[in-house]
């Protein structure tokens, strides 16, 4: 079995993000990029099947900038195979419906039994490419899984509902977004740093997807017009209780529209 894991580099979820005021987009520069979390849950579905079945194949895939490729390298460190890096000038800026197009014609090229990817990326959180690239390659969508069984020839998993869990099951190949309740990735070990050095890395550029220059042309891209910085907190009111800091209390709670 072949499992393709879609991995996305996005900013440090632990650091403060910013606009890039010349752009209008999100500064990817000036903070360390990182395997989004859930992807890597995604990967450690992946990884679980594969440690008892032997014969599964594990591809992590990305597309993104140059620096995309710490991302895949940390994938292969925790157990993925080979990786499969989509790399071109023309997917800078990409919006949701163009990343999906760019995927689904690379997933075509790679004949795998199942997708798996995080319900939705910490930087964006449209998780709509999943569900797009599915209508693509017309195949099934199990979306917003929170746990996973893969057979040889099916997917199942549940999904959590406001009125209960959901039993789902789709044949193969498919696509599977996982959630939080997915197990937490595992660490690389020093072996699987070391190996990961050896793993074979694939770059590919829309040319070698057969993707045209009008389909470049017409691909669509996120355009912002104008941004403002969220301007600073102010210092809270402190009160001092002179015996009228109930007063002060109430008054400031109700001038906040907060009773």
């Amino acid at each position: 079995m072949k499992i393709v894991v879609l991995i996305k580099q996005v900013p440090d979820t632990s650091d403060d993000k910013d606009l890039d005021p010349a752009t209008g987009l999100l500064d990817r520069i000036s903070t360390e990029g990182v395997v989004d979390e859930i992807n890597e849950r995604g990967l450690e579905v992946a990884l679980l099947h594969k440690d008892s079945h032997k014969g599964t194949e594990v591809v992590a895939f990305s597309m993104g900038p140059k620096g995309a490729i710490k991302a895949l390298r940390k994938a292969l460190s925790m157990g993925a195979d080979s990786a499969v890096h989509v790399l071109d000038d023309d997917l800078s800026g990409a919006d949701a419906v163009w990343t999906a197009k760019v995927l689904s014609a690379a997933l075509k090229a790679a004949e795998f039994d199942l997708v798996l990817a995080g319900n939705e990326s910490t930087d964006g959180r449209t998780g709509t490419v999943p569900a797009m690239v599915a209508e693509y390659l017309s195949l099934p969508l199990l979306g917003s899984i929170s746990s996973v069984e893969i057979s040889g020839v099916s997917v199942a998993g549940e999904r959590e509902v406001e009125s209960g869990t959901l039993k789902v099951r789709a044949t193969l190949p498919a696509i599977v977004t996982v959630t939080e309740r997915s197990p937490e990735a595992r660490f690389p070990n020093f072996k699987g740093i070391l190996t990961a050095k050896r793993k074979p890395v694939t770059t590919l550029s829309l040319e070698d997807l057969d993707l045209d220059y009008a389909a470049r042309s017409a691909a669509g891209r996120s355009v912002v017009l104008t941004a403002v910085a969220r301007p600073k907190r102010e210092a809270g009111k402190k009160i001092v209780d002179d015996g009228t800091a109930g007063v002060q209390l109430a008054e400031f709670l109700a001038t906040s529209r907060l009773l």
